[in-house]
């Protein structure tokens, strides 16, 4: 029996054509992205006083050189740096900001010409979503891998000199990130930069500081301030289920109880105690610490707050001063 091969329809398939939709949407994303995405270059002192090379990734967010990136990457440098883009220019820049607790940092590349990233919602993603990590750990040339968002709502623990802060919602994904991708983009498959990424977990596996309404202020204030001021309570403390009675009165199923009071801070002027559950902070229900950490922003500080706890089995209602969280 004769094997006949069927051969290609006659004319030549273009490239495009040729693509799986998977693939024309990762590399178009690529293509849009690449030139936004600088490798950023930096000298940082370590113990002894020596001078060490190190960078990263940054995305650029307007055309006149704002820069996004992560925070560990610019620590304990000298506040500048430069940035090579895919285009071939090498240009200097100066950090704005940084605010460690949200591995946010904002940089001032020296052009007016750059290319900005469109900004996305991660709120909006979903987990099994296509996502690309685009960074720039080489200078000229970018680095694409892609991946799905693999969970979403995870917490990155993040410190700032004695000060212990969890990032909520970080998105986690299996698009590998590459050495010096920490800082470059996570985008969605329309090419918009839903989250920064900032740390590899394991073998395969990537976090990304989500884009949302919360990091959008924090990259503003950075911006406008260079820096991002959040309250402080004075007070540790973890989530604790409530009793079934006040679970059913609050309509929801834990509270926030305090482990520790700083003596001398604003929970303790307010007559806070260690075992006092916070259920309600201006009007807000807390059930977490991500509830407190959402309330106890820059606008509160200074100004009287009331809280609502529960102390013994009875709500008490408290006013308390929130102070400026220092370093």
């Amino acid at each position: 029996m004769e094997l006949k091969f069927i051969s290609s329809p006659p004319g030549e398939v273009s490239e495009e054509e040729a693509l799986d939709a998977y693939s024309l949407a990762v590399t178009t994303v690529a293509e849009r992205l690449s030139p936004s995405v600088a490798n950023l270059r930096v000298s940082r002192r370590v113990r002894g006083g020596r001078i060490l090379d190190g960078g990263g990734s940054g995305v650029v967010i307007t055309p006149d050189g704002f820069t996004l990136t992560s925070a560990h990457v610019i620590a304990r440098t000298e506040g500048k740096g430069r940035a090579s883009f895919v285009d071939g220019r090498e240009l200097e820049f100066e950090v704005v900001g940084s605010d460690p607790l949200s591995d946010l940092a904002v940089l001032r590349v020296d052009a007016r010409d750059l290319v900005p990233a469109e900004l996305g919602d991660a709120e909006r993603l979903r987990v099994g979503q296509l996502v690309i990590a685009i960074g720039n750990p080489h200078g000229f040339t970018g680095s694409v891998t892609a991946g799905v968002v693999s969970a979403l709502g995870r917490s990155l623990p993040t410190r700032s000199g004695a000060n212990v802060r969890v990032v909520d919602n970080v998105i986690q994904t299996d698009a590998a990130l590459n050495p010096g991708n920490s800082g470059g983009a996570l985008a969605d498959g329309r090419g918009r930069v839903v989250g920064i990424n900032t740390a590899v977990a394991g073998v395969g596996l990537g976090l990304a500081v989500p884009i949302n309404a919360a990091t959008r202020r924090i990259v503003g204030a950075l911006m406008a301030e260079g820096r991002f001021r959040r309250a402080y309570l004075g007070i540790a403390g973890g989530p604790r289920p409530l009793p079934p009675r006040l679970a059913r009165e609050l309509g929801r199923k834990s509270g926030v109880e305090i482990a520790q009071v700083v003596e001398g801070g604003p929970a303790d002027r307010a007559g806070m105690r260690a075992e006092d559950l916070i259920v309600e902070l201006e009007g807000t229900p807390i059930e977490g610490m991500d509830d407190l950490q959402r309330v106890v922003v820059g606008e509160v500080i200074g100004r009287a707050v009331r809280a609502k706890v529960v102390r013994g089995g009875r709500e008490r209602e408290l006013e308390l001063v929130p102070a400026e969280l220092e370093g």
